[in-house]
């Protein structure tokens, strides 16, 4: 195997070739995923340096992603993989300064997003709803995903399909039943939309990101809830409604 490349871009991208010739579901997430999703690039205003790289793999291949990136150089963290393995698997780049989370079957930080049955739907990234719900299911969003959220909108329609497009139907299914998870994202896409004149776009660029935020918020407020989603809005912000995610420290 050759060694691991300097280059974190290009690094994603041979670990999801390799994953795939051992037959190891293995998606990116994150914002190489975000730069590997935009088909002409990352438009200037949102360009930055990635530190990290994210998957997501499937159940049945947990076992297999493990032996895929210990064989490849990368250093397991015993005792997280020990404790959280079924959930979540870190490894390490000492080389390059670079940690490697791998979600499995769901991304869980602050809210718990479903992956595993879509993870087919694109070959080297999860579906760009998901991606942008990663992004914006954070409880205290910063600049990073402001950015990368805001070129997703910049670089994708939105539409009721998946593909090069988000898709606001799975995005408003899954929002409408769990309240948490709605309360966080919506607030964060408003918060998106108001950061947009920050960043040095053309004028009808900026209304262009601005009129899918908007078309996302209507389409989620659009759909009917679940009961349980009722439910939870009765109690509101009197209750957190939402996971601190637990540090890591730096190394195993």
């Amino acid at each position: 195997m050759s060694e691991i490349l300097p280059d974190i871009v290009e690094e994603g991208r041979r670990l999801l070739r390799l994953a795939e010739e051992r037959n190891v579901t293995l998606r990116l997430l994150g914002g190489v995923a975000v730069s590997l999703r935009a088909a002409n690039g990352v438009a200037a205003p949102f360009r930055r340096s990635y530190k990290d790289l994210d998957f997501v793999t499937s159940r049945r291949t947990a076992s297999a992603c493990v032996r895929l990136f210990s064989d490849l150089g990368y250093e397991p963290h015993p005792a997280f993989n020990a404790l959280h393995g079924r959930e979540r698997l870190l490894f390490f780049d000492a080389r390059n300064g670079r940690q490697v989370d791998v979600f499995v079957n769901a991304f869980r930080m602050c809210h718990k997003i479903p992956l595993e049955e879509r993870l087919e739907l694109e070959p080297l990234t999860v579906p760009l709803a998901e991606l942008l719900m990663t992004k914006l299911q954070i409880a205290e969003l910063n600049k990073k995903d402001v950015g990368d959220s805001l070129a997703l909108l910049h670089g994708h329609p939105v539409a009721e399909k998946d593909g090069d497009a988000v898709n606001a139907a799975r995005i408003a299914q899954l929002l409408s039943d769990d309240w948490g998870l709605w309360r966080t994202f919506t607030g964060n896409l408003a918060a998106c939309r108001e950061q947009i004149g920050r960043y040095d776009l053309p004028a009808e660029q900026h209304r262009a990101v601005a009129a899918r935020a908007d078309a996302l918020s209507e389409r989620i407020e659009a759909e009917p809830k679940s009961r349980s989603w009722k439910l939870r809005a009765r109690i509101g912000e009197r209750k957190r409604w939402y996971e601190m995610p637990e540090e890591v420290a730096d190394g195993p």
